[in-house]
């Protein structure tokens, strides 16, 4: 049923977004880059590039705040080097290899499963918090009871994250884990967060940030941006990335997170210009993380020789 409900989802989107090409084929090959135009996609795939440098990085905060203090260097090359396992289908494979390069960095089966868990589930707080924020762009009118409405939500999501609700949560999954896997095994030690991940959490948001600007360069590399329009693009950028994270049936997100940019941004945009930059912008993201995957094994493969 889970196979039949990727399958559905991943050709509705398919199917979404190539009538939307359809639609705007005249207007999508209208558009023009030029040299400037060019430089801007470049500064778009390096900022990428070390959105996905800095989240290996977050990644290494998240293991110390499990007491699992490891080489920041080794450990950026290691989540380099599996991001582009993403797009492989099942969306699992990337976490599946960190997990395996953390246990073999003597880092505790326990630790290294729980640090791919807390990631996505902080960046998806990231998310959140971004879109909570600038929800406003979204609607033409924002009344006192909206407004209050999202500073609640932005309360539960912040609290969401608090040892005093994830460590109930890590303790039940544990449980649940070791009566599915044998019921006659005792629980063993589970690991508890100690304090608030302040620090992973703000990382995270640096990270959407990063993404968002490459995102914001890919836009403005085919049109002109107002300042007043920067808000709308990184609120409606981290709610199509947050979606194509947790919808099922989408490896890196693909296809989910064009057909919602898309529909956030063609009402504030034309279809076309919308179209054009969330295609080259996935462009961007798959040469970024080749790019790091690829610098990743020169720099271990240099570091041996």
């Amino acid at each position: 049923m889970k196979q039949f409900l990727r399958w559905i989802i991943w050709g509705g989107t398919l199917f979404f977004l190539g009538k939307a090409l359809k639609d705007n084929w005249i207007e999508v090959t209208a558009i023009r880059i030029d040299g400037v135009g060019w430089a801007i996609i470049a500064g778009a795939t390096v900022v990428t590039l070390l959105a996905h440098t800095w989240a290996g990085w977050i990644w290494t905060w998240v293991l110390q705040e499990l007491n699992q203090p490891v080489p920041c260097s080794q450990f950026i090359q290691v989540y380099l080097k599996t991001n582009i396992a993403k797009y492989l289908p099942g969306n699992i494979w990337h976490y599946y290899g960190r997990i395996i390069a953390a246990k073999n960095a003597n880092v505790s089966a326990g630790a290294a499963t729980l640090s791919v868990l807390l990631e996505p589930l902080l960046m998806a707080t990231a998310a959140l918090i971004i879109i909570i924020v600038f929800s406003s762009k979204f609607a033409a009118n924002t009344t006192v009871v909206g407004q209050s409405l999202q500073l609640v939500s932005l309360a539960v999501v912040l609290c969401a994250v608090h040892p005093r609700f994830l460590n109930p949560a890590i303790r039940f999954l544990s449980k649940f884990k070791t009566k599915k896997s044998d019921p006659n095994t005792q629980s063993s030690v589970v690991l508890t967060i100690k304090r608030y991940p302040l620090r992973p959490l703000l990382g995270e948001l640096g990270f959407l940030g990063l993404r968002g600007i490459g995102f914001i360069l890919t836009v403005f590399a085919l049109n002109s941006v107002n300042w007043n329009q920067i808000p709308l693009l990184l609120g409606a950028f981290s709610c199509a990335w947050l979606l194509g994270l947790v919808i099922p049936g989408a490896p890196g997100g693909l296809g989910v997170f064009e057909a919602t940019a898309y529909q956030l941004l063609r009402y504030e945009f034309s279809a076309g210009l919308i179209f054009s930059a969330i295609a080259l912008y996935r462009l961007i993201s798959i040469l970024a993380e080749t790019a790091g995957a690829a610098l990743a094994w020169l720099h271990e493969g240099l570091a041996k020789s």
